[in-house]
């Protein structure tokens, strides 16, 4: 990979991000009823009883929570949206929790993350182990039932998932907490009871995604077991190469490659599902805001909900592109044959 590619990728995820965050404004500005008009009704609707609002207070508190002059032509609050938001990362003020969106969401943002990226790394290495197992094990018992309960799990929507868990390991048998980023009664801070707290508030939403995406595992043994038939592999085995040896560097290294692109694919449905994975199970993080901008018509924190996922999910494929060539030498030297 030349430095032309990483130059092209760079400018696709910048080109990427300006049309959805643009895409985004003039959708919410579309809709019925103005985001201004809905802000100034809510504006004077909070001063009854201590008079009437003078006209240019109101204009000047809309325009800090809009963040743009709500009277100006749509392509100049276009253009003034967007340079607050690129030179001071300003995305406005919440209408409903009276705080800049800045703080909410970078407040936010960490836990989703860790949500996140926990599910990510677990699917992948489920489906990658487990469909290694089941190509070993092909037409076993051991094949057949998990080939079996992956198409179960795989079919099942996430938020199914997430809602009997939550009945039942929370409410009847009370294994997990029922919601919350950790026990508030732990102090926060570097220490092994907050850091198990943690992990322990965040294990019902990474299980439910993790076993939604167990289907991977099928695709995972139809390349294992594809590989195992190539002509190398029956070489590997005629020069007595340890079978560890084969199942790591040829089989693994291979069959694996399809999986690595389809994780990177995965990252933004994931993300998305975390406005409605989040408010099962009353876990602040973007997708909870964002939920809850929907339901109060917040929308500068709406606004910075979706830019902010945006940004996240087209850097997470962009780190993944880059590093694509360092599993497969072949994106890099643009050869066409399995790696030996």
């Amino acid at each position: 990979m030349g430095r032309s590619y990483y130059i092209e990728r760079f400018a696709q995820s910048i080109i990427t991000v300006f049309a959805v965050v643009s895409a985004s404004f003039f959708l919410l500005r579309g809709m019925p009823g103005t985001p201004a008009d809905y802000l100034k009704a809510q504006l004077v609707e909070s001063q009854r009883g201590a008079g009437a609002m003078d006209p240019h207070h109101l204009e000047r508190l809309t325009q800090e929570y809009m963040n743009m002059y709500p009277d100006s032509p749509l392509h100049i609050q276009y253009f003034n949206y967007m340079q607050e938001m690129v030179l001071n990362l300003n995305f406005g003020r919440s209408i409903w929790y009276q705080e800049p969106v800045t703080d909410i969401l970078f407040q936010a943002l960490p836990w989703t993350l860790f949500v996140m990226s926990q599910a990510l790394l677990l699917s992948f290495g489920v489906q990658v182990l487990l469909g290694a197992a089941m190509a070993y094990k092909e037409g076993a018992r051991f094949d057949m039932g998990f080939t079996s309960f992956a198409l179960v799990a795989g079919s099942t929507p996430y938020y199914i998932i997430a809602l009997l868990g939550l009945y039942f390991l929370g409410y009847q048998l009370e294994w997990f907490p029922k919601g919350g980023h950790y026990d508030q009664s732990i102090p926060i801070g570097v220490n092994v009871d907050f850091i198990i707290s943690i992990f322990y508030h965040s294990a019902l939403p990474v299980m439910s995604l993790v076993l939604a995406r167990t289907a991977g595992a099928i695709s995972m043994r139809a390349n294992a077991v594809r590989v195992l038939g190539q002509d190398y592999i029956r070489v590997a085995r005629l020069r007595g190469l340890p079978t560890g040896r084969i199942v790591r560097r040829y089989v693994a290294r291979n069959a694996v490659l399809p999986e690595y692109t389809s994780l990177l694919i995965s990252m933004g449905a994931m993300f998305g599902g975390s406005v409605i994975l989040e408010q099962i199970f009353v876990y602040p993080g973007i997708g909870f805001y964002t939920f809850k901008a929907v339901e109060t018509r917040d929308y500068p924190l709406l606004m910075g909900g979706f830019v902010l996922v945006t940004v996240t999910v087209v850097i997470g494929v962009l780190i993944g592109d880059l590093t694509y060539g360092l599993i497969d030498p072949r994106a890099s030297s643009g050869g066409g044959r399995e790696s030996y």
